[in-house]
């Protein structure tokens, strides 16, 4: 295990373990401060947030924690947006509205590139671990933020994205499985494509670059996080184990959802954001798939389209129109603290090793 105590001297955490970024509310302060004060890495999903905001979370985190914590940013989409295919899409979506009581929309919304301010807030705040998603960070971008001395992380979905994020100069590679809930890190070619297992995914990825790999997609509990460093691993990455932790700021019904869930109640989908992404089954989502089948707007367009029906619906408690991210692992998930979380997963994985026929 030298790599996996590299990674953890390279992050200056305890555990090689690294909450996931989960934007969208889930990872407020108080969860990002309590996983790293536990010895692991919190990390804010500041994706969604505006600079501002940015700022305000990290000044109240540093109120709780002086341990390291990592920002998770959404890399820019350039993709050309359809305007025939947003506007009928605006009237599929008018359906749920009406559902709602919340008014009709006709028009294209506008959208807006925060990232260049998203990256100055947290560079200002002297946050030292930033990772991406949706895309790789150009060298260009590496290079700046070494310049900084700020560690940079990325997203690959399999061997050539992650060949290609070596190549750009990032320090670690999250090597995203199938299995994983929420939005897919695909950038070489679409999410639905590159659906490789975590358990496929990691050696591959492992013998593939040099750089230290941090395993995601289905680990729940201490011994998918044995498992995964067996298999090369320096570190894993947990979303929807965190999301039940009572510092979770995910809806109560996301909560409950994933708490009496099944193996068989999440899918990949792109009606809800534009992105292929992993979230439980409702009809909303089985209806639009069967309805538009491809013509879905790219994001953020269709994050844009659908955030007031999904807003609304999460007020109203309508789980069948809200989106609900989680991995296909969901039903391990727990309710405890987040410190307790990672307790049990560095104790189930010392039990794990502990068990091997061959000690």
């Amino acid at each position: 295990m030298e790599v996996t105590l590299m990674i953890c001297s390279m992050l200056n955490i305890k555990y090689p373990i690294i909450q996931a970024g989960m934007a969208g509310g889930p990872t407020t302060p108080e969860l990002v401060a309590e996983v790293s004060e536990a010895g692991a890495l919190g990390t804010l999903g500041a994706g969604y947030m505006a600079p501002q905001q940015i700022k305000s979370a990290l000044e109240s985190i540093r109120k709780l924690t002086r341990s390291p914590i990592a920002v998770n940013l959404f890399l820019p989409d350039t993709t050309d947006m359809d305007k025939d295919t947003i506007l009928a899409m605006q009237q599929h979506l008018n359906t749920y509205r009406k559902k709602l009581g919340i008014p009709e929309v006709h028009d294209i919304p506008e959208t807006e590139n925060l990232f260049a301010e998203q990256l100055a807030a947290v560079i200002e705040a002297g946050v030292k671990i930033v990772s991406f998603t949706f895309d790789a960070p150009s060298k260009r971008l590496v290079e700046k933020l070494h310049t900084s001395e700020i560690i940079v992380i990325a997203t690959a979905t399999s061997v050539e994205e992650a060949i290609h994020l070596e190549s750009n100069g990032v320090d670690l590679i999250v090597a995203q499985g199938a299995e994983a809930g929420g939005h897919r890190g695909a950038f070489l070619s679409g999410g639905s494509e590159s659906m490789i297992g975590t358990m496929a995914l990691i050696p591959q990825v492992v013998d593939a670059v040099s750089c230290p790999v941090v395993a995601a997609g289905g680990i729940m509990d201490g011994r998918g996080m044995a498992a995964a460093l067996t298999l090369g691993a320096s570190a894993v990455q947990l979303g929807t184990a965190f999301l039940t932790v009572k510092e979770s700021g995910a809806n109560s019904i996301h909560k409950e959802t994933i708490l009496t869930s099944r193996d068989t109640d999440t899918k990949i989908t792109k009606v809800f954001s534009g992105k292929s992404a992993r979230g439980f089954k409702n009809k909303m989502m089985i209806d639009l798939e069967r309805t538009v089948r491809d013509d879905v707007p790219p994001y953020p367009l269709q994050h844009i389209l659908t955030s007031d029906i999904r807003k609304e619906a999460a007020i109203q408690g309508d789980k069948e129109m809200m989106s609900m991210w989680a991995g296909q692992a969901s039903s391990l998930a727990r309710e405890s603290s987040a410190s307790e979380l990672v307790r049990s997963l560095v104790d189930q994985c010392d039990a794990a090793f502990q068990k091997a026929p061959w000690r």
